[in-house]
């Protein structure tokens, strides 16, 4: 096989460098390392604190130009996600020509210009600091996970309330946990270890029942179905098992959580107010806002209405449309969103927008494909697109940089670990 570019630039390259340096240079580069392999400890830790993030992306980014990292622009943006990411932020820049920037500041809209941080998270990995970007994934993931588990399990809270953490929020992290921790289960030679993985993985799927977001849950179980039939393709037998042992699981999970029947009710009553016009409720809203959106990419499809016009296009549309059936939902949400990542993106963008993520999407799996995680790539994927067909996951700052997080451990685990068979 091919060595891949990221192996032939970046594996062992601390030692390399290190080596034809002299003597007089050591201490530099040894504090240079020292920062890069603290920042990616750092990124992952303060990853889910709003407050501190940014110090996250600031130091991660320090610490990549003083490794060197603008000395090596073409190593990196040879990667399809790297390319995705570039054009993606560029035409949500461009979009801005057109929209009603200031004013557009009250959608969150600027944090899809975060997604550039998976280049110098990328770029700082290496032999010697993968254990320290693990650390801090697996530290930062495990205390905000034992703080959910703490809220709803002692104080009957949903979510992670201390870090302003909302339950759809908290649901779309337990979800891309239950797939990653069923892959590595999965994919593990350990009996012991894969057993505990799979316990661990049923138990963060126990947890996203009891939350309350329907969203994120009904996109983890078909990626994870996906992933286990992927996976387990070629062994009939162990797939009926395993795809048996599931459902059994979700459907002692479904009738045994009062959050999952809660929501369910609430479902079938919101269906009921939405036939009689009522749209002052969490589905009725989102319909509003689906059959809004729709309406307003219809009008101007190729280019959008610009680049953070989510609420000042609901409510110039909301007035006239449909006799202005909508126009009293305006104030329904502080920073309205048209929770969808499509919609939202075609309203912004039109076409142009559609086009910018679906490459996004498609450079992410091909990114995970080319470093032998296709079935990973898949699921995460998978997951992603379908979550946003009920959110606009891409405003949560923390959910985007754990998938990027992810990914480039993930690929660079794959370097310097045994071949997967591209698995």
């Amino acid at each position: 096989m091919q060595t891949s570019f990221y192996t032939k630039f970046r594996l062992f390259q601390p030692q390399e460098e290190s080596a034809g340096l002299p003597a007089s240079q050591q201490g530099a580069y040894e504090w240079r390392d020292v920062l890069a392999k603290f920042s990616l400890l750092f990124f992952g830790i303060v990853l889910w604190y709003k407050g501190s993030i940014y110090f996250g992306y600031g130091l991660l980014i320090l610490a990549w130009i003083l490794d060197g990292g603008l000395l090596r622009p073409r190593q990196i943006i040879k990667e399809p996600l790297v390319l995705a990411i570039l054009f993606f932020c560029a035409v949500l820049a461009l979009g801005i020509l057109w929209s009603d920037y200031p004013e557009s500041r009250r959608i969150r809209w600027n944090k899809y210009v975060l997604l550039p941080v998976f280049i110098p998270y990328l770029s700082l990995l290496n032999k010697e600091r993968l254990s320290w970007a693990i650390g801090g994934l697996v530290i930062g993931y495990s205390v905000v996970l034992s703080m959910g588990i703490y809220y709803r399990f002692l104080l009957g809270e949903q979510g992670v309330p201390i870090l302003k953490m909302k339950y759809l929020h908290f649901s779309m992290m337990l979800g891309i946990g239950v797939i990653l921790i069923s892959y590595l289960a999965a994919t593990s030679s350990n009996k012991k270890m894969r057993g505990l993985l799979w316990g661990f993985a049923v138990f963060l799927l126990f947890m996203q029942f009891n939350q309350d977001g329907r969203g994120p849950l009904l996109a983890t179980v078909p990626a994870l179905i996906l992933l286990l039939l992927i996976l387990y393709k070629a062994h009939i037998k162990k797939l009926l098992g395993i795809i048996t042992a599931i459902i059994i699981v979700i459907g002692a999970f479904a009738y045994n959580s009062n959050n999952f029947h809660e929501r369910i009710s609430q479902f079938q009553g919101n269906i009921e107010l939405i036939q009689q016009e009522n749209y002052g409720t969490s589905v009725g809203y989102r319909f509003a806002l689906w059959d809004v959106g729709l309406h307003a990419i219809t009008q101007r499809p190729w280019f959008g209405y610009g680049t953070g016009t989510s609420a000042s296009t609901f409510e110039q549309i909301a007035k006239t449309y449909k006799g202005g059936r909508y126009k009293s939902l305006e104030n329904y949400q502080k920073n309205m969103q048209y929770h969808n990542d499509l919609i939202q993106m075609g309203v912004y963008l039109g076409a142009l927008g559609l086009l910018a993520y679906i490459l996004l999407l498609w450079g992410w799996f091909q990114t995970l494909r080319a470093h032998r995680l296709t079935t990973l790539g898949t699921a995460l994927v998978c997951f992603v697109f379908l979550a946003g067909l009920t959110d606009v996951i891409f405003i949560y700052s923390q959910i985007p940089s754990l998938l990027l997080v992810i990914t480039a451990i993930a690929i660079f685990w794959n370097e310097v670990g045994p071949r997967n068979n591209n698995i």
